[in-house]
């Protein structure tokens, strides 16, 4: 039961996530690193996916790195993603703002 109420919250979360990190291009397993490492777990089968639908939205731009020994495609915000991004956040700070007010009965 908790399990299926943490996946729900944690998919906005994750949405987010890559939306704000990705204001630095980076590669998908150095995203999945990075976001794990802050405390948002996510699995790469649910992360590459997760790109892949964010770049086909608009959301995200991408193109391959071939100067390395392998190849890796380097997903960035996009200027779309960039402002999606701030609406989220401005909606999560004033969610969790309500939150805290309800656990500390100032409602």
């Amino acid at each position: 039961m908790t399990a299926g109420h943490l996946q729900e919250l944690r998919r906005g979360t994750v949405v987010l996530a890559c939306l704000v990190r990705l204001q630095r291009p980076d590669y998908g397993y150095a995203l999945l690193e990075s976001i794990n490492a802050l405390g948002i777990l996510v699995d790469a089968s649910t992360l590459y996916p997760l790109l892949r639908r964010l770049e086909k939205q608009g959301l995200l731009v991408s193109e391959w790195n071939t100067e390395e020994a392998r190849p890796r495609k380097f997903y960035r915000t996009s200027p779309d993603g960039t402002e999606l991004a701030e609406t989220l956040q401005t909606d999560w700070r004033r969610i969790n703002d309500a939150l805290a007010r309800l656990t500390t009965g100032d409602d």
